[in-house]
């Protein structure tokens, strides 16, 4: 048998071993762009990407929980935490967190997600340790007081009631039921007014400590910074706060997902007086980490993308059936989904939701032409590039990739990726997602007639 001390001097010896690791992911042109990435021994990631020539800098850090990570009577938990953090540490008041930020003319921020959230602050390269002391406070050393659980749950219902006024977003909420129904997926990322008035700091606190150990964690950073400085700093705060509660541990790997159902051939209708009816035709996509999804953007972009797409010249310019019509694509872990949406008057929707069944329905038949595809290539590639011209989509970029694929990929490779995809690759993935039996989610004022029509559009 180990004696004790052997053990201890054991443990000690491998801790003593256990070093950060520093990578290059990505080599970029006299290091503008390279991507750099350390993994603390405490399973803490710390991801970089240096430009220079710009004078901000973005610094967010990503947790590996969003609401598909509760149970119905959390839902709502990952949000409602997101905003407790802003409301006090042990050395920062709620005031302190916004002054400090408010002070260097900086933004900060967080999102919550059905995957992971985010905290970030932009600030100037010069404030970047501020914002780095500040953030990781936040994120180590929150309180969670019962009276401030109290008071953001007013601010929290106020949230949903403010969504529930918007049926152009409402409806969004409403799909995903319709297509997940009530599981994870499927449940609204602000909860309800039933799981939010339920919810207690306790259960906070266990939800906090259960998800924001650093396994779960990623760090971000873009824009003027230097990846060493930005790892001493980051690694003092969390050593500081005695985050890292093992001295050696691996970090989180990417979700793999869990096999959600989806459902095909469902009509859900929430009635409201609304000026317009909003709808959302679709049908299951592909999880993200699917190959074919650079395929699935073309598709995408050429259907509903843009103003040459073809819903939105079927739909808007030679008919003016609608003011807003467009596709879009979300992937997770293990699914997808594939939507058109549209907002129209409600005498209008059958119509609608006819041409946009009617051009699905062609696609999946006969594909888009190769025009079409070239076009939503070069599309695709200009907004990829001018969406990232900015260190906080930079952040975003980086820390997103490291959480959900655990891997870089450069501008000039995804643009690679894009170039690379054929209107066979187009016409294939087409036949796949748009050939699917279609489900429906509708809100507006419709009458009883009109709503007993609605399942003709997912027949």
């Amino acid at each position: 048998m180990t004696s004790r001390s052997a053990r201890t001097t054991a443990r000690t010896s491998s801790e003593a071993r256990a070093v950060a690791r520093t990578q290059t992911l990505i080599q970029g042109e006299h290091g503008i762009g390279t991507v750099r990435k350390t993994t603390l021994p405490g399973g803490l990631r710390i991801v970089t990407e240096t430009l220079p020539s710009v004078r901000s800098a973005t610094f967010g850090i990503w947790a590996h929980v969003g609401s598909r990570d509760e149970t119905p009577a959390l839902n709502g938990a990952t949000h409602y935490l997101e905003h407790l953090l802003f409301k006090g540490t042990r050395k920062r008041s709620a005031l302190d967190i916004s002054a400090a930020i408010d002070a260097v003319g900086g933004e900060m921020n967080a999102f919550t997600a059905k995957e992971y959230t985010c905290y970030y602050a932009r600030v100037l390269d010069t404030d970047l340790p501020l914002a780095i002391d500040v953030v990781c406070d936040m994120l180590t050393g929150s309180l969670i007081q019962e009276e401030d659980v109290d008071v953001e749950r007013g601010a929290i219902l106020e949230e949903i009631a403010m969504t529930e006024d918007d049926a152009g977003d409402c409806v969004h909420d409403l799909f995903a039921h319709t297509m997940f129904g009530d599981n994870a997926l499927g449940r609204p990322v602000l909860g309800t007014v039933d799981t939010v008035n339920a919810l207690t700091a306790d259960r906070i606190r266990r939800f906090y400590r259960k998800h924001y150990d650093p396994t779960h964690l990623v760090v971000a950073a873009a824009g003027n910074v230097d990846h060493h400085k930005v790892v001493r700093q980051v690694r003092a705060a969390f050593e500081k706060a005695g985050a890292f509660r093992e001295p050696v541990a691996a970090p989180l790997a990417p979700r793999d997902g869990r096999r959600t159902v989806r459902a095909a051939g469902r009509v859900e209708l929430i009635g409201r007086k609304t000026e317009q009816a909003h709808v959302i035709l679709g049908m299951p996509g592909l999880a993200r980490t699917d190959e074919r999804r650079w395929a699935l953007g073309v598709l995408n972009t050429a259907l509903g993308g843009g103003m040459s797409s073809r819903l939105f010249q079927e739909v808007r310019e030679k008919r003016g059936l609608a003011y807003s019509v467009y596709s879009y694509t979300s992937g997770f872990a293990d699914c997808g989904l594939f939507g058109v949406y549209a907002g129209c008057r409600p005498a209008q929707v059958h119509d609608v939701l006819k041409i946009c069944r009617d051009e699905l329905d062609h696609v999946a038949e006969h594909g888009l032409t190769d025009d079409e595809i070239g076009r939503a290539v070069g599309q695709l590639q200009g907004s990829t590039v001018l969406g990232l011209e900015d260190t906080g989509a930079l952040m975003n970029r980086i820390g997103k990739s490291e959480l959900c694929w655990g891997e870089q990929m450069s501008v000039d490779d995804m643009l690679a990726r894009i170039a690379s995809v054929t209107p066979d690759d187009v016409r294939a993935v087409a036949r796949d997602v748009l050939g699917r039996r279609p489900s429906l989610s509708v809100i507006g004022p419709l009458k009883d007639k009109q709503a007993s029509r609605l399942h003709d559009a997912v027949a």
